[in-house]
């Protein structure tokens, strides 16, 4: 087993071993006395691996109850979010319990939110069930829900007390799901690792999992461990998500985030090599690498209907949002721009 020790305000472990899935109770019992374990899941991947999480967890002593909802995107919302707090009430659940989530990146950030608010915070463990999940969502501590004005409007930090990855769940997702994940890991290396950009050109995530989720985990470790609460350098892993997030929104989060986000960072790699930021081979190198993954490069929606959605953007402070620009590959600055420019770059940007 790796395993990557997250030292913030209250830190925890990250556990990385194909099979792990099975011991989840004994992992979650050397942090936690058994109790009452809420297990949050949606309906999809508690159909793939509930039964083995329940199991796990009461062969560890732990009474398990258990609040599904419908997997998707449009889930990510107050509704749900809410269901999943009167799940845990009508259980009982108490401050003394704990939340176990298991799955994407809509149930880890929906239930930690969860987590953090009901009977003003208790414990919660994330179990990732996707790429995504694994290099990115599930360590850090963001937790939140969508409106309908745009994406994770809602939620706070609260960090997890155990991250517990098992790479052999990865083996079922479909390949759009995996590919999502794969724009995350390429973030990494292109915002802080050249060496790391050129591994995932030379050799496929596939063939290398746990040393990637390893990689990314670490990377995001060292970078939230110096901005916990997202007011400098944590700004850096944003990169691709400006735009992205905007892409998500205009789909109606038909497209993935991943999917998004590859767009994104293609995007505003295109508006950096117009303003003479960056070099064009950056550029190149950059779309050749998503593409070899076959991830998307270009978006047709209206460039003012992608300005509007990115003016929900909940990184836009006092009229400026700051964009995560590269400069070259392994290297990205924060720049602070009025949030009216905005329009400009994604034009720059957008237009092939």
């Amino acid at each position: 087993m790796t395993t990557v020790h997250v030292p913030t305000a209250h830190p925890y472990d990250v556990h990385i071993e194909s099979g792990c899935l099975d011991r989840t109770g004994q992992l979650i019992a050397q942090v936690h006395k058994p109790c009452t374990a809420a297990l949050v899941a949606d309906d999809q991947v508690f159909s793939l691996y509930g039964k083995r999480t329940v199991e796990s967890l009461e062969a560890a002593g732990f009474q398990v109850v258990c609040c599904t909802f419908p997997a998707g995107e449009s889930s990510k919302n107050l509704t749900t979010y809410a269901d999943i707090l009167n799940c845990m009430a009508t259980h009982r659940v108490s401050r003394g319990d704990i939340l176990v989530a298991l799955g994407g990146g809509v149930t880890g950030d929906m239930a930690g939110f969860a987590a953090a608010t009901y009977l003003r915070g208790i414990p919660f463990v994330q179990i990732p069930t996707t790429l995504l999940a694994a290099v990115d969502s599930s360590v850090g501590g963001k937790t939140a829900v969508d409106l309908d004005a745009g994406k994770n409007l809602v939620g706070c930090f609260c960090q997890p007390v155990l991250v517990i990855c098992d790479p052999q769940l990865l083996h079922t997702l479909p390949a759009e799901e995996f590919g999502s994940g794969c724009a995350e890991v390429i973030k990494y290396g292109m915002l802080g690792n050249a060496a790391f950009f050129q591994q995932l050109s030379e050799h496929s995530v596939r063939t290398q999992l746990e040393e990637v989720i390893t990689t990314c985990v670490e990377m995001k470790r060292d970078i939230v461990c110096r901005d916990e609460f997202d007011h400098g350098d944590r700004q850096l892993l944003n990169l691709g998500h400006s735009i992205g997030h905007a892409i998500e929104r205009c789909s109606q989060f038909t497209l993935t985030h991943g999917y998004a986000v590859s767009i994104g960072m293609a995007a505003i790699t295109r508006a950096a090599v117009k303003r003479g930021l960056c070099d064009e081979e950056v550029l190149m190198q950059l779309i050749s690498l998503l593409e070899a993954y076959h991830l998307p490069v270009a978006t047709e929606y209206p460039l003012n209907d992608l300005f509007q959605a990115s003016l929900s953007d909940k990184k836009i402070s006092a009229g400026t949002i700051h964009l995560i620009v590269p400069r070259e590959i392994g290297r990205c600055d924060i720049l602070p721009v009025p949030s009216a420019e905005l329009a400009e770059w994604i034009k720059d940007g957008c237009s092939l």
